[in-house]
């Protein structure tokens, strides 16, 4: 379960004094939960998913995970506790020269130690599990592809399938679909959803696209300008609460020029160091 009480957070890089990108907000997740998280541009709805992720320290209030404030713990047990949890990043971090089973399999490395780490590197221990979460995806025909030869979305649908080999109870999907054309979307969204549920794993995803995250999520948390708006039942959401949340930004509320509207753009290939 995660609790947030009073949470303040701040962009990262922020200078003294800088408007925070979340305000004092309060939000509770309970265990099996699926809920997204919309809003326009600059609502801080990455901000939100990174501080759930115990990447980023709050700048006020708490954040409870099990019932503990996860920044009280010693390092090591942070790390563990860091393990546990599932962060997809709208780019997904993927080597340009790596196999896409490699790829999907390193969704099991904050589990695993250093030697079992290294070893998956260059032999993959677990292609079936590989195989079955590329399939989900419509992708099991990559499982042996290099990672450039993809297109953006079918890479970010890599990043995507990597959730289903975690042994994380907590998922954390940032835009997933801004690469992905509106079947690809669909598809998607309905195995991230339909994958935690059988299995009673906490998903929790930011989306621009309002009409995705109605038709697939039971609970919906509108953020505005770093506020919770609204925090409700699918079926409580209107227009007229929708209209007031991109008040000033009804281009994304009704998807004018949207990136779900073109087909699978190429995103880069990135390779992020820690």
């Amino acid at each position: 379960m995660l609790q947030l009480r009073s949470l303040q957070a701040l962009y990262p890089g922020a200078r003294a004094g800088a408007s925070p990108a979340l305000w004092p907000l309060d939000l509770a997740l309970a265990h099996g939960e699926q809920l997204a998280v919309i809003g326009a541009s600059g609502a801080g709805k990455t901000t939100l998913l990174q501080v759930l992720a115990l990447a980023m320290r709050p700048a006020a209030g708490t954040v409870e995970v099990e019932a503990q404030d996860p920044w009280r713990l010693p390092r090591r047990r942070l790390q563990r506790l860091r393990g546990r949890l599932f962060l997809a990043p709208q780019v997904p971090p993927l080597p340009p020269r790596q196999r896409v089973i490699t790829a999907v399999l390193a969704g099991r490395l904050p589990s695993m130690g250093l030697l079992a780490s290294l070893r998956s590197l260059f032999y993959p221990s677990d292609i079936p599990a590989a195989h079955d979460a590329l399939d989900r995806f419509a992708l099991a025909d990559k499982l042996f592809e290099r990672v450039d030869r993809l297109s953006g979305g079918e890479r970010q649908r890599v990043g995507l399938a990597r959730a289903l080999v975690t042994p994380a109870r907590l998922w954390l999907v940032d835009e997933p679909l801004s690469a992905l054309d509106p079947i690809r979307s669909r598809q998607a969204l309905q195995a991230l959803v339909e994958v935690a549920r059988e299995r009673g794993i906490t998903l929790v995803a930011s989306l621009h696209q309002v009409d995705m995250a109605l038709a697939h999520f039971p609970r919906i948390v509108g953020l505005r300008q770093g506020r919770v708006m609204f925090d409700l039942p699918t079926a409580r959401v209107t227009q007229a609460l929708l209209a007031q949340l991109y008040a000033d930004h009804e281009d994304e509320l009704h998807g004018a020029a949207g990136p779900h509207d073109r087909p699978e753009a190429p995103l880069p290939a990135v390779m992020h160091c820690r």
